[in-house]
């Protein structure tokens, strides 16, 4: 239940065979085709071509979602490496397609710095150019050390470096290949292999139809697309039960720009505070990421003004908070009587965000972490465990970027009678702008519930707020920018999928193997020719 929402007649003949009109065409085409493969036997042309692909490539991801997009652009970008003569050629290549990838699909990095433009504005050009070649650069060495050598060996390198990025330097699994059948029934075989196993599947589609051949390529990644959309359509979500626990979901929309301002900390405050008192008494109220603009130790009174529109009801919520000379950003759950009966420390903190390396040495320059107050930022907490909701059972907080580490997630959310009820993430994607960042973020969302077989309550400062069920479908959601809170029916838990048993695990060995299994081959090859 939407408690309140508002938003900010003729004919051609066709030329028969022999007729000048169609021999011309003919003649054009044949022509067209050598100047393509001279512009593909250059470096830099085919640099530009393949730049040119992985921008196409990328409209597979979140909002725009045009897959079927990616798979023929990474099959031109498998094309143009036949043309690669040495290896930096084909680092060149792969990089180029890489930088139009990341480049489109990491967009929204620049928003954060346009925040505070005047304190941060003139990082913004660095953070793109850094961020984005700098990722491209393990696409670049995959395609480098893949050289004339198989598409299966460089779909088993190009996977297991996407696992890597995933780690590599605190890690940024952001805008995987695999990403983009979020939202397609082929994500559900996320909860066998993670976004590992859906990159593996989207490289691998166009390596198979490349190397069956001209007359049946275009037919394999249709037919095996189709087949998988009958087979793992989960279809609509059911019908809630009547006796699920009502979860209210609260986005205050406070402008990030705004957010701290004293003069409209006591709008969103009461904005937070109306929002949760209407409508029915739910089981749990949950409110965003920093939901308070004040320190835990400062926030008895807002906290107990919270409680009483709770009425009962638990309250999570995000809240910064201090303790000695450390700050934290944590969360917490506070019980119908007021006290804090839960307490997590986000673990995972976003490197040049919410701390800078070398933090206070960096703030002599004027670079300060963009989410945090101090030079030094936040400090992390001890790692990512379940939390006790009173009424609910356990739930495995995530604040913000933690949502999009599958693996972190899987080590907390146990098996057994310690495994959780469902997710709790939240979040301030104000920091993201509008175009495309937080619907990423939020199509991650959906995967970690996939992988999980768990459901997930998000809630976001200024959305997209939803509850997720174990599926991925979204069965309640608050758009971007908008006010409104959601009274929402909590999904059921699903069985412990392969994946959250066995991690990443089954993937490494997959790949493994196959990436043997193409080094023999090359080798059988090269024996055959040296014969």
């Amino acid at each position: 239940m939407l408690i309140r929402a508002a938003s900010s007649g003729s004919a051609f003949a066709s030329p028969r065979a022999g007729t000048p009109e169609r021999m011309s065409a003919a003649s054009l085409r044949s022509g067209a085709r050598p100047a393509v493969r001279r512009m593909a036997a250059r470096p830099w042309p085919r640099a530009a071509m393949a730049g040119f692909a992985g921008v196409a490539g990328a409209l597979g991801l979140a909002p725009w979602g045009a897959w079927w997009l990616t798979l023929p652009a990474i099959l031109l970008l498998l094309v143009l490496r036949r043309h690669d003569a040495t290896r930096g050629g084909a680092f060149l290549t792969g990089w180029a397609f890489a930088a139009g990838w990341f480049g489109l699909g990491l967009s929204w990095i620049v928003e954060p710095f346009f925040v505070d433009a005047a304190r941060d504005g003139w990082m913004a050009p660095f953070a793109v150019v850094l961020l984005c070649g700098g990722l491209a650069l393990f696409w670049g060495a995959v395609f480098a050390l893949a050289h004339r050598r198989s598409a299966a060996l460089l779909v088993a390198l190009w996977v297991a470096a996407e696992m890597a990025r995933g780690v590599v330097f605190t890690g940024f699994p952001w805008a995987m290949p695999g990403h983009v059948f979020i939202g397609t029934p082929v994500a559900q075989l996320a909860a066998l292999g993670g976004a590992p196993l859906l990159t593996l599947i989207t490289l691998g589609l166009p390596a198979v139809a490349l190397s069956i051949g001209r007359s049946l390529w275009l037919a394999v990644p249709a037919l095996a697309c189709a087949g998988a959309w009958v087979m793992l359509d989960p279809g609509p979500a059911p019908a809630p039960s009547p006796d699920a626990p009502l979860v209210r979901l609260v986005q205050p929309n406070a402008v990030q720009s705004l957010k701290w301002d004293p003069d409209w900390a006591p709008v969103f405050h009461d904005r937070l505070m109306s929002l949760t008192a209407e409508g029915p008494v739910p089981d749990l109220v949950v409110w965003p990421e920093t939901a308070l603009p004040w320190l835990l130790d400062q926030s008895e009174a807002a906290l107990a003004e919270g409680v009483a529109a709770a009425r009962g009801a638990p309250l999570a919520l995000g809240i910064q908070r201090r303790e000695a000379a450390r700050y934290y950003n944590s969360a917490i759950v506070v019980d119908g009587k007021g006290r804090i009966a839960s307490l997590y420390d986000k673990t995972h903190l976003v490197p040049f965000g919410e701390y800078i390396p070398f933090g206070e040495a960096a703030a002599r320059f004027g670079i300060h972490g963009l989410a945090a107050s101090e030079g030094g930022g936040y400090t992390p907490g001890p790692g990512l465990h379940p939390v006790a909701v009173p009424g609910i059972g356990l739930a495995l907080p995530l604040i913000c970027y933690e949502g999009i580490f599958a693996r972190e997630i899987n080590a907390a959310a146990a098996i057994g009678a310690l495994r959780p009820r469902l997710m709790l993430l939240m979040t301030n994607d104000a920091w993201f702008g509008t175009l495309s960042g937080p619907y990423q973020h939020f199509a991650q969302a959906r995967l970690r519930a996939i992988e999980q077989r768990m459901p997930m309550a998000r809630v976001a400062n200024t959305g997209v707020s939803g509850m997720i069920d174990a599926q991925g479908r979204v069965t309640a959601q608050i758009g971007l920018d908008e006010t409104g809170a959601l009274d929402a029916a909590l999904p059921p838990r699903g069985a412990a999928p392969a994946y959250a048993r066995w991690g990443d695990g089954p993937m490494i060995s997959a790949l493994l193997l196959l990436g043997l299994a193409a080094m023999r081959r090359n080798l059988l090859d090269r024996g055959r020719v040296g014969a």
